[in-house]
């Protein structure tokens, strides 16, 4: 089978929003660039879907109740990715998140709470998928994803 890839190589571009004027929070993702290779089906059946949850997101109590968003570019996007808040320290994972070229912020994490304690995680959990249909990266190239996190309040 020849392989399907979604490189998120010098992604995972961050953007702080400040919460009060004149002061930028504090947000990384922890984890590095992901590659990630959908490689693997079986006949009569759509090639398996690969996660990783590698990466995470590391925030900085704040102020005020807020919450995080997620945006995606991708120019030539052919592929599917999809991304899901989970081990939550604090707040409420929305529902998992499909990636695509020039979306919109969209709710990511909602409800993190003002108290302690100071720092706030959540893995990342990344779904690449593809279909048969949609051809393969060795033939139309790896679909490479910008994608940023901002939080706001809420």
């Amino acid at each position: 089978m020849i392989p399907f890839r979604f490189r998120l190589t010098g992604i995972l571009a961050l953007t702080l929003a400040a919460l009060t004027p004149g002061r930028a929070q504090q947000i990384s993702i922890v984890g590095g660039n992901l590659l990630m290779s959908v490689t693997t089906g079986s006949a009569g059946a759509q090639p398996v879907a690969v996660t990783s949850t590698t990466s995470s997101l590391h925030w900085k109590r704040q102020n005020v109740i807020s919450k995080i968003t997620v945006a995606a570019s991708c120019p030539g996007q052919r592929f599917s990715l999809a991304v899901l808040a989970t081990n939550l320290t604090y707040g409420v994972a929305a529902p998992q998140v499909s990636l695509f070229n020039g979306m919109l912020a969209t709710d990511f994490v909602l409800s993190i709470p003002t108290g302690n304690p100071l720092n706030k995680t959540c893995t990342l959990r990344y779904t690449a998928s593809s279909t048969f249909a949609q051809g393969n990266s060795t033939e139309l190239g790896n679909d490479v994803y910008s994608i940023t996190y901002t939080l706001v309040a809420q």
